[in-house]
């Protein structure tokens, strides 16, 4: 389990990351696979009488194409959800990797580098980004932080018995819209433009996947006569987990030409000695909720134009420091921390904690 001051630790700082050009296919892209800046801009407060012009700023400093800077500034809601969506992203993506040796590295040009190969890695970044995208959207408009869009409607909630729809849903519809729009489609002949598109599109799918209704009841000494019941979206935490998931079982496919229509074709790729079916040669991209990836990842394990590698990095004994530390061994720290305990609610408005001491020993990985 990750030590909860840990996590809070992450959600407490900004994530700043060098801005970086990406190659081919993926400029056309957003957050973790575009060129924007992987940082939380600051809403700086901005007089009335310029405050409707304070989101264009925002909107040239995300580093967009020209379509999808025009999405941007049409709504002044649309900038800071796309900031949200990057920054929600990021922490995701590093939350997931915590343990790995690959721990969502982006800073510098690891990113970029990452983003010119097919690693599973490069998949789950085209994942988690269209991912965080979709769900930020979606939450702002049931926010009422978008002129453009507001609850979801879920006409299908409707007078289904004695349910009434009610409540503020979060708006799917429109925020799957959105996303596939901003993000534009890619060449049919361009191979890894299609699996990047493919991999966004799982993203999208894991969101849509996880909509729950939630229902209030209504009525005399709490019967349930009559139900307000409202759609909404899965925590992201649980998207990323869902993520992960298809990251370790990501699909390696292979790609050739036609020579015939000079198209490339995609194929999943298939253990020494077994042979192709029989019949024409088809396009296969797995019509699934699966990531699809087209090269191996490299080890991580020493410093390369992919990461920093793992020297120094922190781990678990008996639980992830051989793999980790790559065989290397691993260096043991005692030291001494201070942390609240014995916490106890006083009457009703603050919470009184001992404060404990305690010895413990870190584990960080060799050379």
């Amino acid at each position: 389990m990750l030590d909860g001051h840990l996590l809070l630790g992450w959600l407490s700082f900004t994530i700043i990351v060098h801005l970086i050009s990406l190659p081919g296919p993926s400029t056309a892209y957003f957050g973790l696979t575009g060129n924007e800046p992987l940082s939380i801009l600051p809403l700086s407060s901005q007089p009335d009488e310029r405050a409707g012009k304070a989101h264009y700023k925002l909107c040239d400093r995300l580093k967009l194409e020209k379509k999808q800077r025009r999405m941007c500034r049409r709504d002044p809601g649309v900038a800071e959800t796309l900031m949200e969506a990057i920054s929600m992203s990021a922490l995701e993506c590093q939350y997931q990797f915590r343990f790995e040796r690959w721990n969502c590295t982006l800073e510098g040009r690891y990113r970029a580098n990452i983003l010119k190969k097919g690693f599973k890695e490069t998949a789950f970044l085209y994942a988690i980004s269209s991912a965080g995208l979709t769900h930020a959207m979606a939450k702002a408009c049931s926010a009422g932080r978008m002129e453009r869009c507001t609850c979801d409607e879920a006409p299908d909630l409707e007078n289904r018995k004695a349910w009434q729809w009610g409540g503020c849903g979060d708006n799917l519809k429109y925020s799957n819209k959105f996303v596939k729009d901003f993000l534009g489609k890619r060449s049919n002949k361009d191979l890894r433009a299609r699996i990047d598109m493919h991999n966004s599109n799982v993203g999208m799918k894991v969101i849509k996947a996880g909509v729950e209704t939630t229902c209030k009841c209504h009525g005399v000494s709490g019967s349930c006569t009559v139900q307000t019941c409202w759609r909404q979206l899965a925590p992201f935490h649980e998207i990323g987990k869902q993520l992960k998931q298809r990251y370790e079982t990501s699909i390696k496919m292979a790609g050739s030409n036609n020579e015939a229509t000079g198209e490339g074709e995609i194929s999943q790729t298939r253990s020494q000695g077994q042979q192709p079916p029989p019949g024409p040669r088809q396009d296969i991209i797995p019509r699934t909720s699966d990531l699809v990836h087209m090269e191996d990842s490299p080890s991580f394990c020493r410093p390369s134009k992919f990461s920093a590698g793992t020297m120094a990095r922190k781990c678990y004994k008996d639980k992830n420091c051989e793999a980790i530390c790559c065989g290397r061994g691993h260096n043991t720290q005692s030291r001494v921390v201070t942390r609240p305990c014995q916490c106890q609610v006083r009457w009703c408005c603050y919470v009184e904690c001992k404060q404990c001491t305690q010895r413990e020993e870190v584990y960080t990985c060799k050379g």
